[in-house]
């Protein structure tokens, strides 16, 4: 499969840069490959402008984020629902590229290590995880990225690894793994060894994850090759604890594997996905909640799918020509 008919033309380009700062630093990395200092530039300023600076803004000097609608989560206690939107809004800083040298980074961060914790669990800090292995994930992410790495929270998530490979916050209820706790986990492992922390054991437990992906083609049973959820093939942002097919192959991409015919069909997925104008839309949007409005018109062109598909579909291309 070649791909040069999906590459971004200068159309596309200006309209993802005449943007916010955390889509136009990634489309100077990922897109048009521009100098180290002016992509550092153009990033430090997710932390003063745009999307970045407000949801930095609406931290809480206690060190969380609340305010849930109404009907969100009425059958968790108000304090597990703020913290629930915690997660989820450092989750979307990461995924906004900000700086976690830069001091507002280092001052929200500081925040939510001194001030937050999981009250049901002794008072454990919010950094040193919960139970659940999706969450958990998601912090060994958080904290390896903003903070330092979990050595704790990483072998934890070693030891609850399943058989076929990946991950499950029901594991007591199936032995299978989920695609939803595995693209957490993997997420927080390689944020994990980035910072620093590589390991035979959690590469490893990394590789054998990634497999379990792939092996299934990104979106299909392993037992009767159906497709698993139709809901995977609609591309959200954020995405908060959901898989989707443009969530996995951004993963694999980031990850640096290089693509084989385990990913062609979810690669064509990407490429039904783009209307007629050369962008992609947003599909859907999940009921979850950070207190932040990005792209929030179903239907509409959104920049975060352009900017990742494109990304996906570039370092397919790269990789097969």
């Amino acid at each position: 499969m070649r791909l040069h008919d999906y590459a971004p033309r200068p159309a596309h380009l200006k309209w993802l840069l005449d943007s916010d700062p955390a889509i136009r630093w990634q489309v100077m990395r990922d897109l048009t490959g521009e100098a180290p200092n002016a992509i550092a530039a153009e990033r430090s300023r997710v932390a003063t402008e745009g999307w970045g600076a407000q949801l930095l803004a609406r931290q809480s000097p206690a060190g969380n984020w609340g305010g849930s609608p109404r009907g969100w989560r009425d059958d968790l206690p108000k304090e597990d629902r703020g913290l629930l939107i915690t997660l989820y809004s450092l989750v979307v800083l990461m995924d906004l590229g900000l700086d976690p040298a830069s001091k507002e980074a280092r001052k929200m961060i500081d925040r939510v290590d001194k001030r937050l914790v999981f009250k049901p669990l002794n008072y454990r800090p919010f950094l040193q995880g919960e139970t659940e292995p999706c969450i958990n994930g998601r912090i060994l992410a958080i904290g390896a990225y903003f903070k330092e790495p979990n050595d704790a929270l990483a072998n934890q998530l070693l030891g609850e690894q399943l058989e076929d490979g990946g991950w499950n916050c029901e594991a007591f209820k199936s032995r299978r793994s989920s695609f939803h706790t595995t693209i957490c986990v993997l997420e927080g492992l390689l944020e994990y060894e980035r910072a620093g922390r590589k390991s035979v054991a959690v590469t490893k437990a990394r590789k054998r994850a990634e497999n379990y992906l792939l092996e299934r083609r990104m979106f299909r049973s392993l037992r009767t090759d159906e497709v698993i959820d139709k809901r995977w093939l609609r591309f959200s942002f954020p995405t908060f604890w959901h898989y989707d097919v443009l969530r996995g192959l951004d993963y694999v991409r980031n990850a640096g594997i290089k693509p084989d015919s385990r990913v062609s069909e979810a690669i064509e997925t990407v490429i039904e996905r783009r209307h007629q104008n050369g962008r992609w839309p947003l599909n859907l949007l999940h009921r979850e909640h950070i207190p932040l409005e990005m792209e929030t018109s179903v239907g509409s062109a959104s920049r975060w799918n352009t900017l990742r598909s494109l990304r996906v579909l570039r370092w397919y291309d790269n990789s097969t020509c």
